[in-house]
């Protein structure tokens, strides 16, 4: 089948929406779907600068939420006309994904940034038949249709705005679940937010949800007016006595911080914002050494890296959408949409910090 998707041909050239083509249709345990809308994401944007470690050219895209038009087999567990929101790929058998931990899957950044899977492999070409990388996140979803494996699918209820909802696979679902899944924060815990971009202003939501206290640090006035609606006490970045200042506001330091800068300075100072025992989790991929000040980690206080929010989709994304009608989890309030033919507009928007969460509408 033919369809439009945009194509992004070299790591500094624009995104190119043109006509691809989708062979074969969906194997055994896969599902095609039509997209009705799909999230950029910061790790989209960041094939620019993979030095050439994520092949090109390619359809990226990897927050999409449809429509099932045609299932692969009769064990997909979805039927035509399902609304469902695509999250990351996982193999389904190694260790982790056993164990629910599918962000930690085995064949995670083979399946997702660097080739895909070889098995059932659906080939996108260009009009001119040349071949285009193997599914991005295991959706490629920046295009008019997406085959995805009908195990990182995820129904929701058809009543739901479903062009809205494909940023609940990754960016919101990353932030919610490192405060849900992660930390298990609940009433009376402190937690702190470092970056009040997509991630971070979803675990504010999040945190605020579950009945913690809040506080958000970012260096732009608008995006912490944002956290200050959500429910945090908002704080500059420049904040002379950052750690004293968060210690002062969380009755003696934060239980909970999550760092999704990448920031030396900042994660340093969350270290020290934190009450012993306390547990910093990093979201963000660091690019550099990361140096710790003497008496960062004294007192049992602890560091991690968090993939994905630790979250099993299927069980992450239906309670994400019960807090959003609940009035709790207020995601559509960062949500700007394009069409996906203004999908450069959209990324200079995204990069330029003018909008949270660019959602692109095929």
């Amino acid at each position: 089948m033919r369809f439009g998707a945009a194509v992004l041909r070299t790591y500094d050239s624009p995104f190119a929406v043109e006509e691809v083509e989708l062979d074969p249709g969906p194997a055994d345990g896969e599902v095609l779907v039509r997209i009705a809308g799909t999230g950029m994401c910061r790790t989209d944007l960041a094939v620019r600068r993979s030095a050439g470690r994520s092949p090109l050219p390619a359809v990226l895209g990897h927050e999409g939420a449809g429509v099932v038009v045609e299932t692969g087999g009769p064990h997909t567990g979805l039927s035509h006309g399902d609304h469902v929101v695509l999250s990351f790929d996982s193999c389904g058998h190694c260790r982790s994904c056993l164990g629910a931990a599918p962000a930690y899957c085995d064949s995670f950044a083979s399946l997702n940034l660097f080739g895909g899977r070889e098995e059932n492999t659906a080939r996108l070409t260009d009009a001119t038949g040349g071949a285009l990388a193997p599914r991005w996140f295991g959706q490629s979803s920046f295009a008019e249709y997406a085959v995805v494996a009908a195990r990182n699918a995820v129904r929701v209820d058809p009543a739901l705005p479903v062009e809205l909802l494909g940023p609940l696979g990754c960016g919101f679902l990353t932030g919610a679940g490192a405060v849900l899944n992660s930390f298990g924060a609940g009433p009376g815990d402190t937690v702190v937010v470092l970056g009040a971009g997509a991630v971070g202003l979803a675990a504010v939501m999040a945190a605020a949800a579950c009945g913690a206290v809040v506080v958000a640090v970012d260096r732009y006035p608008e995006r912490l007016a944002l956290a200050r609606r959500f429910g945090a006490t908002a704080l500059d970045a420049t904040t002379a006595d950052l750690p004293g200042r968060i210690r002062h506001l969380t009755d003696g330091g934060a239980r909970y911080a999550l760092d999704t800068t990448a920031g030396a300075p900042l994660i340093n100072a969350a270290l020290r914002a934190l009450r012993p025992t306390g547990h910093l989790g990093l979201v963000a991929r660091l690019h550099t050494a990361l140096p710790l000040e003497p008496g960062a980690l004294d007192r049992g206080r602890k560091i991690s890296h968090i993939c994905e929010g630790d979250a099993v989709p299927g069980l992450l994304i239906p309670r994400l959408t019960g807090l959003w009608r609940a009035g709790r989890f207020p995601f559509d309030e960062l949500i700007r949409t394009y069409p996906l033919a203004d999908i450069n507009e959209a990324e200079r928007d995204c990069e330029a910090g003018r909008v949270v969460k660019p959602v692109l509408l095929p």
